[in-house]
């Protein structure tokens, strides 16, 4: 009897974290207020000039926090200094978003000196990427949608990367179609979009930060790493049951990857492709997405629905 009990709570009780109904925060409007904030790497005022310049432009506010030109070795000031801007952004009720001006190396330093507690009364968007996966992956544990996409250092942006963001920001309809690529795998699916930096995804795993891939949609991509590296956290994807679980794949731009003087043999893409390639489900290579000019913002923890066919990569968000 008492094992018959157990039997049916196990098929009966839902999965709360794969039924759990992300939060968007509140989409900007004219006259709104974004703070930019370092959360890693040290950052001067003086490269601020296209942020401001594009904020203004649609009719924004900017407030610089207090931790743009500190300067910590290769930090913008110490672990608390970072953690105490971004909290005071993230408690003001008058910024309506957190714009981290650059990746690096850093975030995950602070990102347990956060209180999140007055966040969840009052959510807003939090925006960036390479470094700032911490954040995107912190949050979605927690049932929030951020935007990754470029930074206030990102001035060769490409038009269309701007206006992803701007769409984001106000909530207008976001989709992409892109040319096929030779390495894609065809199909379709739909589900939530997780992911970042690879590198960032692999050191969070098995922390409270690390994302829930069941039935989601996995968005990575990376710079300036080995080419052993990449298939090390490829395999450590395979192992820990994330690919496995996850309903398809969007590569964005692998950026001035190494190789040893023993040639790894594959490069960046062939190495997922490799990894992945036993898996039934869609793949998008070269998404533009990442460290390129061309970083078109992406609404992680939204649902997303991908089309790969021979023709283009379609990539819609719900």
């Amino acid at each position: 009897m008492k094992k018959a009990f157990v039997l049916f709570l196990l098929f009966t009780i839902p999965n709360i974290h794969s039924q759990t109904k992300m939060i968007t925060p509140p989409y900007l409007k004219k006259g709104d207020t974004i703070a930019i904030v370092a959360t890693a790497r040290k950052n001067i005022d003086d490269n601020l000039k296209f942020a401001k310049d594009l904020l203004t432009s649609w009719g924004l506010n900017v407030k610089v926090g207090s931790t743009i030109g500190l300067d910590l070795n290769q930090l913008a000031g110490t672990d608390e200094q970072r953690a105490k801007d971004f909290q005071e952004q993230m408690d003001n009720e008058n910024i309506k978003a957190i714009w981290c001006v650059r990746g690096g190396y850093g975030t995950v330093r602070m990102i347990d000196l956060l209180d999140f507690t007055k966040f969840k009364e009052n959510p807003k968007w939090i925006i960036g990427f390479s470094d700032v996966t911490v954040l995107h992956n912190h949050l979605n544990t927690m049932g929030f949608k951020s935007i990754h996409g470029i930074m206030p250092v990102s001035s060769k942006a490409t038009e269309e990367a701007k206006e992803s963001l701007r769409k984001s920001l106000f909530g207008e309809k976001l989709g992409y179609e892109i040319e096929h690529d030779y390495m894609n795998k065809l199909g379709n699916a739909s589900g939530e979009l997780v992911g970042g930096n690879l590198s960032i995804l692999y050191s969070l795993m098995g922390s409270k930060s690390a994302i829930n891939c069941d039935d989601k949609i996995l968005f990575m991509e990376d710079l300036d790493e080995y080419l052993y590296h990449i298939d090390r956290m490829m395999m450590n994807l395979q192992r820990n049951g994330c690919l496995e679980s996850i309903k398809g794949i969007i590569v964005g731009s692998m950026t001035k990857m190494k190789d040893n003087d023993i040639p790894w043999g594959k490069n960046a893409l062939q190495i997922i492709e490799d990894v992945t390639k036993k898996y039934n489900i869609p793949i998008i290579y070269n998404f533009p997405a990442g460290h390129i000019q061309d970083n078109r913002a992406l609404i992680m923890g939204n649902k997303v629905t991908i089309d790969v066919n021979g023709e283009c990569s379609k990539v819609y968000f719900e």
